[in-house]
């Protein structure tokens, strides 16, 4: 069993963003200069799903193109000294392709697709997914990723890991964007927690919270300022 300090890590938007991937709240409801709610919600999915398969295909695509920065690969270098949980509201595979060896992905993953009837029906999918594509099943397949309006089925993994952790390190996201942003409420009272991002913003959480640090960073250099500091106690 690992004697190691257990911390949790929520990653948002952000720490994507600086490796290429656009988020939707940085441009007015937008995707990609898509509206969400047309190629991310069941009724966009009802409306066209050409539509939302030629997005996701256009998102999966990207991926390739893009690479994990260095925020992504500071936290990798805390596994030799702590047992880390990545909890990450991203559906990019970022966090697999630096290292990070426990990923839980809250709202879904780019590079999985899974049956439109039956959801424990899940295949991983690294190319394009066209009208026609089915599960073993015989139904259509639908992208692996949790829409406006669809429970959000890791939740309860999160906050229990979340629960069960000594420490927290909050990375590139708003805080605003519920139920991912009320985990931190899980967490035993007391317990250290960073939170790193350029324009951080405390939700009602954080607010109440006593032992908070915030490092007013982006993810490239603010993740490697909290991985020090925390390797330097270790060494």
């Amino acid at each position: 069993m690992s004697s190691k300090q257990k911390i949790a890590v929520l990653t948002g938007a952000g720490i994507s963003a600086e490796s290429g991937i656009r988020t939707f709240r940085d441009s007015n409801g937008l995707w990609e200069d898509h509206d969400v709610m047309e190629v991310a919600s069941p009724m966009g999915w009802r409306n066209n799903q050409k539509l939302v398969l030629d997005f996701y295909n256009a998102r999966r695509r990207q991926l390739k193109e893009v690479e994990p920065n260095d925020g992504h690969l500071a936290l990798v270098d805390l596994e030799k000294y702590y047992d880390v949980s990545i909890i990450t509201q991203n559906v990019d595979n970022l966090h697999e392709r630096a290292g990070s060896s426990k990923i839980i992905h809250l709202h879904g993953e780019l590079t999985k697709v899974r049956s439109t009837v039956y959801e424990n029906l899940i295949y991983d999918l690294e190319g394009d997914l066209d009208i026609g594509d089915r599960c073993k099943k015989g139904t259509q397949l639908r992208p692996h990723i949790v829409w406006f309006g669809e429970t959000v089925p890791m939740l309860d993994v999160a906050a229990n890991l979340v629960e069960d952790t000594d420490m927290i390190i909050i990375i590139g996201t708003s805080m605003q964007v519920y139920p991912a942003a009320g985990l931190v409420s899980y967490a035993r009272f007391g317990i250290p927690i960073y939170y790193v991002d350029p324009k951080p913003s405390l939700n009602h959480e954080l607010k109440s919270i006593k032992n908070l640090t915030i490092i007013a960073e982006p993810a490239s250099t603010g993740v490697r300022i909290v991985v020090d500091e925390l390797l330097k106690e270790k060494r």
